[in-house]
C-alpha cells in the first residue's frame, strides 16, 4: 500500500501542497482529479522522488520513501509515467522499451516484459524498429506506458495518459489502464479527464488549490452534483 500522511509541497514561494492525506491499496485504481494547478502531478513527482522541497510522510509497503533517491523508489516498486509522453524519438520501440528496463537484473525476465508489453500493446511489436519520434500521438503514449512497466513496478504512477489523443485513442487508453490494473498492478492515476478516470477508479480524490476536497469511490462522485457541476460539464 502507498500511504501519503500530511504531505506539504512548495516551489518557492508557491504552496503547491498543502498537508494532504491519501491512500492507494494493493490492487487497486485510484485517481486524483482537479483542475490545472491543482496539485496533480506534483503528489505523483513526489511519491516519485523527483521533488526536494516537501515534508510530511510517504510510505510504500510500510516503509517511509520520502528521503529516497528517484533510482531507489523505482528499485522498490514504483513506475511512474509521466505527462508528455517523454519518449526517446531517435531510438526505436525496442530501444525505448529496453531503456525502460534498465534497472533489471534478469535478463531473461527483462524479455518476458518485452514480450507482455507487445501482447498488451501490439500495434508496438508490429512497429518494433520503428523510431519513436515517428510514431503517432496514441502510439507515443503506448510506448510510454509500455516503457513505465518495463520495471515491473508493483505500482504505476500515470499522469495525463489521455492528454492530447482523439476521443477514440481516450478509450482506448482507459481500457489499456483496467487491463493493466487486471494484471495485478497498482495504479495511481492523474487525469484531467474525470469521466474517464472516475469510471475506471476504485477511489478518488479531488484536489483544488493543494488541497483535498472531494473523496470517494468513482461511482459515488460520478453521481455527485458538486463533481458533475465542475467536471463532467454540468
Amino acid at each position: 500500500m502507498l500511504k501519503i500522511e500530511n504531505l506539504d509541497v512548495r516551489y518557492g514561494g508557491i504552496h503547491a501542497i498543502r498537508g494532504i492525506s491519501l491512500e492507494v491499496p494493493v490492487g487497486k485504481i485510484v485517481t486524483l482529479i482537479g483542475a490545472n494547478g491543482a496539485g496533480k502531478s506534483s503528489i505523483l513527482r513526489s511519491v516519485a522522488g523527483l521533488v526536494k522541497n516537501k515534508t510530511g510522510s510517504i510510505s510504500w509497503k510500510g516503509k517511509n520513501i520520502l528521503g529516497l533517491l528517484p533510482e531507489e523508489i523505482l528499485m522498490s516498486g514504483v513506475a511512474l509515467c509521466p505527462e508528455g509522453r517523454r519518449i526517446f524519438p531517435h531510438l526505436t520501440i525496442l530501444e525505448n522499451l529496453k531503456l525502460g528496463g534498465y534497472s533489471r537484473k534478469d535478463k531473461s525476465g527483462l524479455e518476458e516484459s518485452i514480450e507482455r508489453a507487445f501482447k498488451l500493446f501490439p500495434r508496438l511489436k508490429e512497429r518494433a524498429w520503428q523510431k519513436g519520434g515517428t510514431l503517432s500521438g496514441g502510439e507515443q503514449q503506448m510506448l510510454a506506458l509500455a516503457r513505465a512497466l518495463m520495471s515491473d513496478p508493483e505500482l504505476i504512477m500515470m499522469d495525463e495518459p489521455s492528454l492530447g489523443l482523439a476521443p477514440i485513442l481516450v478509450q482506448e487508453v482507459f481500457e489499456i489502464i483496467l487491463e493493466i490494473n487486471r494484471e495485478g498492478k497498482t495504479i495511481l492515476l492523474v487525469e484531467q479527464n474525470a469521466f474517464g478516470a472516475l469510471s475506471v477508479a476504485d477511489y478518488a480524490y479531488v484536489l483544488e488549490v493543494g488541497s483535498i476536497k472531494l473523496e470517494g469511490t468513482g461511482r459515488e462522485l460520478l453521481k455527485d452534483r458538486r463533481v458533475i457541476d465542475a467536471y463532467l460539464g454540468g
